[in-house]
């Protein structure tokens, strides 16, 4: 039962991930993805920080920032650029490769056992989210489509990192270290790429308060929370419910297609969850000590 709890906890994350399309899409300024992972990362990083109370000790500096990096300033980067590049349901579905390295990673790094069914449960969901791809008929953006890849690679090395590197701190604390990292990382990347912001509306302005306390200080304490419980393949299985969330949300709100295509590889994407979950039950993972 409490494992059933940990993988229920964790999957809220990306389903609240798949979102972030349709709010960026619909509420938050085109042209300014740097200058919107800022404003999503940092205030509500340093409002977390507030509240814990509690700062990052020698070494833990330095993994922060590039904890940071690879799960805030990188990723989010990525993902804006797809988010505004392609289509909602497309650009979640992106990213589909990032449980098959962290399969690999894992290995490489704490000596997580590269299982065939968590291999094969990565590959599965692979082809689920390209059926939903294909499934849309839209044209994909190259650079959209290379946007979403990079994100994948640095969410994955983020997640792999997340778990060998366990927190001397509650998760709480952890998470708001990660954010303002992230956050103090993105500014000076917005301000030398990207113009000056217009002045902001009421439903920008929703949008940033939602995608920084929802979408981010929320999701990420009950991710990281699942890569300290939970094998990190298991884990990055998880993230294919982003996608289906996106494509999901795309279809209710904004009236776009949902085909026969789409909901087969949706069952897909379930079969291969559930393979990533039962693929991690069947050797106890091996967790390393913090170096």
């Amino acid at each position: 039962m409490k494992r059933q709890l940990d993988i229920a906890l964790t999957a809220l994350a990306p389903l609240i991930w798949g979102s972030t399309y349709y709010v960026t899409t619909e509420l938050l300024p085109d042209g300014f993805p740097v200058t919107m992972a800022a404003l999503r990362a940092l205030p509500a990083g340093l409002l977390m920080l507030a509240i814990a109370r509690h700062m990052p000790q020698g070494i833990w500096w330095g993994r922060i920032f590039v904890l940071g990096a690879l799960n805030f300033t990188l990723f989010w980067s990525f993902l804006f650029v797809a988010a505004y590049r392609l289509p909602g349901g497309v650009a979640a579905t992106v990213g589909a490769v990032q449980p098959l390295i962290v399969v690999f990673l894992a290995a490489l790094l704490i000596g997580t056992a590269v299982r065939a069914a968590a291999v094969i449960a990565a590959l599965l969901g692979m082809v689920g989210v390209g059926m939903l791809v294909l499934g849309s008929g839209v044209a994909l953006d190259p650079l959209g489509l290379m946007a979403g890849l990079a994100g994948a690679a640095s969410m994955a090395a983020g997640t792999v990192l997340t778990r060998k590197w366990q927190p001397p701190v509650p998760l709480f604390a952890f998470a708001a270290w990660q954010l303002t990292a992230g956050g103090i990382l993105l500014v000076p990347l917005a301000l030398l790429l990207e113009p000056p912001l217009p002045p902001l509306e009421a439903g920008n302005l929703l949008g940033i308060v939602y995608l920084g306390l929802i979408g981010a200080a929320l999701t990420y304490v009950l991710w990281f929370r699942g890569i300290a419980r939970i094998d990190p393949g298991a884990v990055s299985a998880l993230g294919f419910l982003s996608p289906l969330s996106a494509v999901v949300i795309g279809w209710l709100l904004l009236g776009q297609a949902l085909t026969l295509v789409q909901i087969g590889g949706a069952l897909i994407v379930l079969g291969a969850i559930w393979l990533g979950q039962r693929a991690a039950r069947i050797r106890p993972p091996l967790v390393s000590k913090p170096a």
